[in-house]
């Protein structure tokens, strides 16, 4: 069977790079970067030259066990969380990453607080104040208004006596705004039972860090 060749250009590449690879009927070639670069002579005309280097893909154990089977770093996902208290995560985009770490947090004794972004209005107004809802009307109904409790005073206010604490865990929360973050980030130094988990994007792999950092709370005090 004659071999056939395919080209890929990636837009995050300079238009000088191509990625060539070529599939035959019984085995596979790595995949070859091949390089361009064009001279110019002493005589003023331009001579070109074609370089190939094999690329490797790496892998990791997670590849051949399951990246969900891998707990080696729940010892620190448990020490950055009681050190920083609010935390940014990011988790691949087929999910189930995510409840080993959640389930972690519960074996310790703690309470969730499951909170989407989308919606959630003012975060400040909805977690530590007395807030007006408005339920929908459909049209035919009078406007009307209900007062709802804090959520967050409400809900440690319900935790058993051997709670370690409450963790307000906010879905989407790549929509909030900086300054919103911002109160999230500060939210358990005004509650100090409380722990924040946002989910703020996704990635190749379950990652995290310090929701200070990226609602722009370090750079401040830094200065």
């Amino acid at each position: 069977m004659a071999a056939t060749a395919s080209s890929y250009r990636s837009p995050f590449l300079p238009s000088s790079l191509n990625l060539h690879h070529h599939h035959h009927h019984h085995h596979h070639q790595p995949l070859q970067l091949v390089t361009r670069a064009i001279s110019t002579t002493n005589k003023g005309s331009t001579r070109t030259k074609y370089r190939k280097r094999a690329i490797k893909c790496g892998r990791e154990f997670s590849d051949f066990v399951g990246g969900d089977l891998v707990k080696l770093d729940l010892g620190k996902w448990l020490s950055d969380v009681e050190e920083h208290k609010a935390i940014a995560i990011y988790s691949p985009h087929e999910g189930g990453y995510e409840g080993r770490y959640l389930n972690r947090l519960r074996y310790q004794g703690y309470r969730f607080l499951d909170l989407s972004a989308r919606g959630l209005g003012d975060p400040e107004t909805t977690l530590t104040k007395i807030h007006p809802v408005c339920p929908a009307h459909i049209g035919k109904q009078p406007i009307a208004r209900w007062y709802f409790p804090p959520e967050v005073d409400y809900r440690l206010s319900l935790l058993p006596p051997d709670a370690k604490g409450l963790v307000v865990w906010v879905l989407e929360a790549k929509v909030l705004s900086k300054a919103e973050l911002q109160f999230l980030a500060l939210l358990p130094t005004l509650r100090p039972k409380v722990r924040v988990i946002a989910e703020c994007g996704n990635w190749r792999k379950f990652v995290w860090t310090p929701l200070k950092d990226i609602a722009g709370l370090a750079a401040n005090e830094a200065t």
